[in-house]
Parts: structure tokens; C-alpha cells; sequence
């Protein structure tokens, strides 16, 4: 044990030290507050400098009448088409909408002419004034007054309530689940194959260099090996947890500056009983920040760190196996695919089954199975999973990271000191054999 963690200690601190570390573990979380306030002073130079843009409306049956909203304003006259065009082209108009005498049945010939490509959103809105109006005007031909018909509408919002098996009651959002499920799953994806090449490039280098030869020589391959394994993901945890606290730091600072609050501060102020029934029982954020306040995140985080460090422990005694059976990372290639394909089947597991309906049978197996539950099992966690299932899950995992090291360790073991050798899946399968 003594051994393991000098190897620990040796792998950290080496890395740890190394100015490239320091480098990316400083300048990577300025990266993205510094995206942030460029894009933040771009849009507020934009709303000072382009507050109002004006669009031209020639309206030849002078039936339509659109209201202004956000940045549009709607000017009408009886201009000629050439003649608003020309106001485009010299650019005294962002716009001109040309709405021509139409059949309300078979509406067409409306065309919005602009200098600039126009954003999806601008169009999307034109295109939602004019369907209400000509409805409206339909409505009004055949003898019904509209005002009568957005009386009797009206909406329909559908409270989700979860019970256990106590019977007590927990108000539930799925926006709100397949946010965190989406973030938690992403990150574990992401985290396992950064730092799990990462212990794939150690093992090749030392191997390359023959140092490896000399380490054998007072350690077993197999405490090599889980030392490297456990001592750069040290590395990467301490990587990640300087990360989060530099970017709320400085994206604190950067949202302060522009005069904004952070979306923690607000949910803070807003997440409690007497803010939530001051805002009514029809407001969507109550009920989304009433989903917030009422989640567990204690026990999601530690169902986070469980995943996080399995999924990586497993998958990480696979990389080095790979460093130590090839010589270059180029011939590692051909071991890579079959290790992937389990993480690209729960990422894409993730998004089509797991986030859309985590009670599937599919979403089941997919956290359950070791391979993909590291993943899997974040999407279903953020929606509640019952305890057998995260139990055996749990236990699957922790017996799948054990199966995995013991394998690795046997290709590890022959392949660290193999060399100029054209290793295939037979040699493999060879040295796992081998006594």
C-alpha cells in the first residue's frame, strides 16, 4: 500500500508542478467570463447604438396594423414597393415588409425585403403578427367577433407531483431535471476521456523513455499501474474543483460589473417559501424555483462523485492498459475504438432515451450496465432514482472497476515491458491468459 501511494504522490506532485498545469488551471477559467463580457458589452453597445430599428410597412388593403415590440418599430405608408426598397438600400429603414392584397383562405405574396440576412427570431415574429391577424379577420367575415374566442381561450398548466412510497408529495419539473441530468452527464463524458488519455500518454511516455523498466524493478506492475491510475485523477479533481471556483469567482465579478446578478443570486433570493407564494400560483418560476429549493442536492452531489470517480477509475485501467501494449499513441488507435464505443453509446444514450423518459426499460439497462451507468445513471438521478436500482447500479459499477483492473492489470504487467512488438487483439488475449 506504501508503494501505491508513493506512485500517487510521485504522479500528482509531478504534474501538479509543471508550469503547463498551472498555465491551463489559471488561464482556462478566465476563458470563459472573458467570452461572457465581450459578448455583454457587444450587446449593450448594440442596444445603445441600434435601440430602435425601423421596418417599413406598405400594407395595400390597409387591414393589417402590427404593434411594435422589443427593437422593432413598425412604420406604415402608402409608399411605392421601388420606393421603400430604396429607403432599405440607403439604410433609413432595417426593413420593409410588403403585404399585398391577399386571400385570407390562401394567404401568399407577403415578402419581407432587408440589407442584412434577417435573424430567425425577427421572422418568426412577423410571421406569428400576421397568422393572429389574418385569423382575426377570418373570424370576423364569417359573423364571429374574435374578442369572443380569446374570451373562451384560456391556459392549461399541469402541476407534476411526485410521491414515494410514504405517500408524502414533491412537486417536480422535468425542464428543470433534464437541465442538471444534461450538466452532470456531460461533465463525467468529458472528464473520462481528458484525464483518461491523459494516464494513456503517461504510461506511453515512461514506457518510450525505459524508466518504466527501472520502476518494475521495486514495484509490482499491478501498484504502478492503479498508483498512475488514482494519482492523475487526483490531478484532474483538483484541476476541476480550482476551475469552478475560478469561474464563479471571476464570472461573479464580470455579471457585477455590467451591474447584473448571478443566476445563483437570484435563485437564493427568490428559492424560498415566503418569495415563492408572493409570486402567485400562476407563475412558471415559482413553481420552477419551488422544484429548486425542494431538490436534494446533497444527495445528488454524492451520487455525482460516485460516478465521477468510478466512471473514471474504470475506464481509466483500460487507457493505461492501451499505453503499455503499444509504443506510440498512433498505434493505440485500433484499442480506442473498442473503449469508446461504451462511453459514445451513454452519451447518446443520454439525450434520446435517458433525458426523455428516465423510467424506460432502456434507461434502466443503460444505468445499470457498468460500462454506461457512470453517465446514464446522472440523467436518471437528477429525476429521482429508486434505491435497488442505484444500489445495484452502485454495486455493478464497483465490481466492473474491480473486473476492469484486474484485466488491465494482466496486459499491463507483460505489455510495460514489450517492446518493437506488433500487438494485436491475439496478443492480448494472450498475455490476459497467461499465469
Amino acid at each position: 500500500m506504501n508503494k501505491i501511494l508513493l506512485v500517487i504522490r510521485r504522479e500528482y506532485l509531478s504534474r501538479v508542478k509543471k508550469k503547463s498545469f498551472l498555465l491551463v488551471t489559471l488561464l482556462t477559467p478566465l476563458i470563459f467570463p472573458t467570452i461572457m463580457a465581450v459578448f455583454l458589452w457587444i450587446a449593450m453597445k448594440d442596444t445603445g447604438e441600434d435601440a430602435l430599428r425601423i421596418i417599413e410597412v406598405v400594407d395595400e388593403s390597409n387591414e393589417f396594423f402590427l404593434e411594435s415590440a422589443d427593437q422593432y418599430v413598425f412604420t406604415f405608408s402608402n409608399l411605392s414597393r421601388e420606393e421603400a426598397k430604396t429607403l432599405v438600400q440607403n439604410g433609413d429603414r432595417y426593413g420593409f415588409l410588403y403585404i399585398p392584397k391577399i386571400d385570407l383562405t390562401n394567404p401568399s405574396g407577403i415578402v419581407y425585403y432587408t440589407n442584412k440576412t434577417p435573424s430567425f427570431a425577427l421572422v418568426n415574429t412577423l410571421e406569428s403578427s400576421l397568422k393572429r391577424k389574418i385569423e382575426e379577420l377570418r373570424l370576423f367575415q364569417s359573423g364571429i367577433d374574435p374578442k369572443l374566442i380569446n374570451s373562451l381561450r384560456t391556459n392549461v398548466s399541469i402541476q407534476s407531483i411526485t410521491l414515494d412510497n410514504a405517500g408524502e408529495e414533491k412537486i417536480s419539473n422535468a425542464t428543470v431535471n433534464f437541465v442538471i441530468g444534461f450538466m452532470t452527464g456531460i461533465l463525467i463524458y468529458v472528464f473520462i476521456l481528458i484525464y483518461g488519455n491523459q494516464i494513456m500518454q503517461g504510461v506511453i511516455e515512461e514506457k518510450s523513455s525505459r524508466i518504466i523498466e527501472i520502476l518494475v524493478s521495486s514495484i509490482r506492475p499491478f501498484q504502478l499501474m492503479l498508483g498512475k491510475i488514482i494519482g492523475i485523477g487526483a490531478v484532474g479533481l483538483t484541476q476541476f474543483l480550482i476551475w469552478i471556483v475560478l469561474i464563479f469567482a471571476v464570472t461573479s465579478v464580470v455579471v457585477g460589473y455590467f451591474g447584473m446578478q448571478m443566476p445563483q443570486q437570484q435563485a437564493m433570493e427568490m428559492a424560498n417559501p415566503a418569495a415563492i407564494s408572493a409570486m402567485g400560483d400562476s407563475a412558471e418560476m415559482a413553481q420552477i424555483l419551488e422544484v429548486i429549493y425542494g431538490i436534494n442536492f446533497i444527495k445528488l452531489a454524492l451520487t455525482f462523485v460516485f460516478y465521477f470517480i468510478g466512471g473514471y477509475l474504470l475506464y481509466g485501467a483500460f487507457f493505461a492498459a492501451i499505453g503499455a501494449a503499444v509504443d506510440s499513441p498512433s498505434d493505440a488507435q485500433q484499442f480506442m475504438f473498442p473503449v469508446t464505443i461504451p462511453l459514445i453509446i451513454a452519451y447518446m444514450g443520454l439525450f434520446v432515451f435517458v433525458l426523455e423518459d428516465p423510467n424506460s426499460q432502456v434507461s434502466f439497462w443503460l444505468s445499470i450496465i457498468p460500462f454506461t451507468s457512470p453517465i446514464a445513471m446522472m440523467g436518471r438521478a437528477s429525476y429521482g432514482v429508486p434505491f435497488f436500482d442505484l444500489a445495484l447500479s452502485m454495486g455493478l459499477l464497483i465490481l466492473g472497476f474491480l473486473f476492469t483492473t484486474w484485466l488491465a492489470g494482466k496486459i499491463y504487467r507483460i505489455g510495460i515491458l514489450v517492446h518493437g512488438t506488433k500487438v494485436n487483439y491475439r496478443t492480448l488475449w494472450r498475455w490476459i491468459k497467461a499465469d
